[in-house]
């Protein structure tokens, strides 16, 4: 269902603010540590997992203190609704994950179907090893078997965005984590 930027300011004025910019900074600078102290010297490839993994990422490689090298891959069962569907790939990473330390950073643990699929398709091509990393958990009990390593901040089972995750491909850009009305999700 395609909105107006109009549509999208009048759902971001009524949201809920969950977290402000400070609250996931500091989550971000929490995640760099642990994932420094576990990836410090495996030379990983951290591949951001587009398009919501973008600005989570953007602002997480700058806390890692070690050498890494940067790749992105985009997966969706999204494609602009507020319902997951089918993966559907759109880019895999250019790199060989060959024998390679994986982390992936994305948006958030929802259901974990994407996730999942995506560390899949990591091993198939060969990974030595997945991690991932996510800024927000949804807390529900539908999840599937896996579970990232990394996990910024818990957030409640209702639709969010902002800092990279969209409302119908819009407010990605919004400086926080916002919760849209039932009426609106």
């Amino acid at each position: 269902m395609s909105i107006t930027p109009e549509q999208a300011l009048a759902v971001h004025a009524a949201a809920d603010r969950l977290y402000d910019v400070d609250a996931i900074l500091r989550a971000l600078d929490s995640m760099a540590d642990a994932i420094s102290a576990t990836l410090r010297d495996s030379n990983p490839l951290v591949i951001t997992v587009m398009q919501g993994g973008l600005i989570p990422a953007g602002l997480l490689l700058p806390r890692l203190d070690f050498s890494l090298q940067t790749d992105y891959l985009h997966a969706t069962r999204y494609n602009g609704k507020t319902r997951g569907g089918e993966i559907r790939w759109v880019a895999r990473p250019v790199n060989s994950l060959a024998g390679r330390v994986v982390l992936l950073v994305d948006d958030i643990y929802d259901e974990g179907h994407t996730l999942a699929a995506i560390v899949e398709a990591c091993k198939q091509q060969g990974a030595h090893r997945v991690y991932s990393a996510v800024l927000l958990d949804k807390q529900h009990d539908r999840k599937a078997d896996y579970r990232p390593e990394f996990i910024g901040l818990p957030v409640v089972d209702r639709y969010v965005y902002g800092m990279g995750m969209d409302y119908k491909e819009y407010l990605r850009n919004a400086p926080g984590i916002f919760a849209v009305r039932d009426e609106d999700a």
